[in-house]
């Protein structure tokens, strides 16, 4: 019968220590909008980065050809990691988020090599007289340059919505393990001794 109380004031004060701590300062997870959002923003950087690959691909020739394979397998990365959230916006909040971040992170740093890549050619091109070839590298350049900052603002958005992931966890855990000690301390306070494990 002294269990049954100890088990009853038990829930009394988790469900009351829960209510407090909540209402403090409580953390959320991401919503399914919130992810939603970042894979349509994904989707449209993953489109003008596709197009850039390709232009990288036709203007710079053999001398891209490794950087080019790396830029396709970061956009494939990033499909994938689209379409299973797309289907499981949940799966975001997860070890699969933190890929899906540091694709994002590949994709902008490697953008941003195109265009630094590419403003040397240019400038190669340029003192060798190709003024016309030149100034189609220039443009390719600023594409590069456009399309990292808009990859690097979406990664922006995902790293801000996975810390958010990362903190509502904690504070989850932190919560279970209040709950888990003061549960302890009615138990022994009522005389009732946990077993020990084996």
């Amino acid at each position: 019968m002294l269990l049954l109380r100890c088990a009853s004031a038990s829930i009394v004060l988790i469900v009351s220590f829960a209510v407090a701590v909540n209402a403090q300062t409580e953390k959320t997870f991401p919503t399914d909008d919130e992810i939603n959002l970042v894979l349509t923003q994904t989707e449209r950087a993953i489109q003008q980065y596709k197009l850039v690959i390709d232009q990288e691909e036709i203007q710079t020739g053999k001398s891209a050809t490794d950087a080019v394979a790396k830029d396709r397998q970061v956009v494939n990365g990033l499909e994938t990691a689209v379409k299973a959230f797309k289907r499981k916006p949940q799966g975001f909040n997860g070890p699969l988020g933190f890929a899906f971040f540091q694709w994002l992170d590949d994709a902008s740093r490697n953008a941003l090599l195109c265009g630094s890549g590419v403003s040397a050619q240019a400038a190669l091109q340029m003192m060798a007289g190709n003024t016309g070839k030149a100034n189609s590298l220039l443009h390719l350049a600023q594409s590069c340059n456009d399309v990292a900052t808009l990859i690097y603002t979406v990664s922006e958005n995902a790293g801000s919505l996975y810390l958010r992931y990362v903190e509502a966890e904690e504070q989850l855990a932190t919560q279970g393990a209040e709950v888990a000690k003061r549960c302890v301390e009615i138990l022994k306070k009522n005389g009732a001794q946990p077993k020990p494990e084996r």
